[in-house]
């Protein structure tokens, strides 16, 4: 386990991350699992947007600040927007991280229909430094069941996240999302036995990952 010596532990912050992320300390969070704004001025049938979604101003310093938190032969996994995947690709290579996989979340629905179809979310893998190889590696095509988006507008299943951090972090390690939204992350890494630390700008987003992480069903599953 990495010895975090200016870095929380099981706490949410509301606030932008790159100025949360600057107060830890170098190479103090093992593994990054993030679903950022997808940089698509993003709107439900509810009406409901993603906060900093109109614009790609904080991929670079958010990205850069998430390469220095994260240890040395650690992993990062960040979801992206397919069609402003040349966006996400120079923010993550400019902050030093290799790419080194592509994972595919197939869902049971459309989220979307234009000239196809839109049944499946994507991220990538990203490597800080030159990690060791897994004894087990997992398979980059997920199951992403639907969550009905009930609590954030793009709402991810833990189902579809606990088996990354289960492959790339060991109980007692510290998982960052610094855009956790409704905290589904949080909850994955929770039930796990792993520490984590969500940041979420929007405070209505903060006070649902805030409230779901207190819940009995995720403090006994933790316990």
């Amino acid at each position: 386990m990495t010895d975090n010596t200016n870095a929380p532990r099981n706490v949410i912050f509301n606030a932008d991350c790159i100025g949360v992320m600057r107060s830890f300390d170098r190479g103090s969070v093992d593994f990054i699992l993030t679903d950022p704004p997808y940089v698509t001025r993003f709107r439900d049938r509810q009406g409901r947007t993603v906060a900093n979604d109109d614009n790609g101003r904080w991929l670079r310093p958010a990205f850069n600040q998430m390469h220095r938190v994260l240890k040395d032969g650690g992993f990062a996994v960040s979801f992206y927007g397919w069609n402003k995947v040349d966006l996400f690709m120079d923010a993550w290579k400019a902050a030093g991280f290799r790419v080194v996989g592509h994972l595919v979340f197939r869902k049971r629905y459309a989220s979307a229909a234009r000239f196809l179809r839109y049944e499946h979310e994507q991220a990538y893998l990203l490597a800080k430094g030159n990690p060791n190889q897994l004894e087990r590696p997992i398979g980059d095509v997920l199951d992403c069941p639907y969550t009905g988006n009930r609590l954030h507008p793009t709402q991810k299943p833990i189902e579809a996240l606990a088996p990354l951090i289960a492959a790339f972090t060991k109980p007692g390690d510290l998982v960052l999302d610094p855009f956790c939204g409704s905290g589904s992350t949080l909850a994955a890494a929770q039930q796990l036995r792993r520490d984590w630390i969500g940041v979420e700008l929007d405070n209505n987003h903060y006070r649902t990952a805030s409230k779901r992480l207190a819940s009995p069903q995720y403090r006994q599953a933790a316990a």
